[in-house]
């Protein structure tokens, strides 16, 4: 690459930076529904057709920001999960949601962008399936490890319930029992309910303490796919 190619490189990623910047600034403002490209290229002092070379449409906008918002938070619950290694598996769960829970509150936006209502005429497409698995693919590599370890026990599982089980379990994590992986499941929706029960004010008047109300029901949650204490 030529150094002036270089420049040019260093420059497109620089812009782009720029007009994400914005339009994030725009989402805390206005809401996901309300950004608009033409407002984000005058702020930035930019044309809207200059700004259509980066970002062609509306959409594909919305759609860096909700790819970079699940990498984000996924890099979160990775980075807990790595350095919480040696506390034991039910310890390395909690700290995973705690940093789901702690990215969510420094980046309200962002999270109502990925976990709150739908945005009105936009459909995700296929690019943004891969990053919103990273926080799955978190817990589900917690329950590999304790299961390697022999440190789980699955939970109960209704006869009701296992067809489904089990073809969820095909879908998601073959290698796992279908008890521990559809409690799996379940848990990943509770730990984001409770955490936009939070954000969104259901526990105005209602939870004070809110870092250790998140702690124990994180730990319940661990223990309900079958962590034990201290295994």
């Amino acid at each position: 690459m030529t150094s002036v190619q270089g420049a040019r490189a260093r420059a497109r990623i620089e812009i782009t930076a720029a007009i994400k910047d914005e339009a994030r600034a725009q989402l805390a403002a206005e809401g996901a529904a309300k950004l608009s490209l033409r407002a984000v290229a005058r702020e930035l002092g930019m044309v809207s057709s200059a700004l259509y070379r980066y970002f062609p449409s509306r959409d594909d906008l919305l759609t860096a920001l909700i790819v970079d918002a699940y990498d984000s938070v996924g890099a979160a619950a990775e980075r807990a999960c790595a350095a919480d290694g040696p506390n034991g598996h039910l310890a390395r769960w909690t700290a995973v949601c705690r940093a789901v829970r702690a990215w969510a509150l420094a980046h309200p936006h962002e999270y109502a962008l990925i976990y709150g209502s739908p945005v009105p005429g936009y459909s995700a497409p296929q690019d943004t399936i891969g990053p919103a698995s990273r926080v799955g693919l978190v817990l589900i590599g917690l329950a590999r490890d304790a299961l390697a370890a022999d440190a789980i026990t699955p939970p109960p599982l209704t006869e009701e319930l296992r067809p489904e089980a089990e073809r969820l379990t095909a879908d998601v994590a073959p290698d796992l029992p279908p008890a521990v992986a559809v409690a799996l499941v379940a848990a990943w929706a509770q730990l984001f309910g409770l955490i936009s029960f939070e954000l969104f004010g259901q526990f105005n008047r209602i939870v004070e303490e809110r870092q250790a109300f998140f702690d124990d029901a994180a730990g319940r949650l661990g223990r309900a796919i079958g962590l034990a204490p201290g295994a």
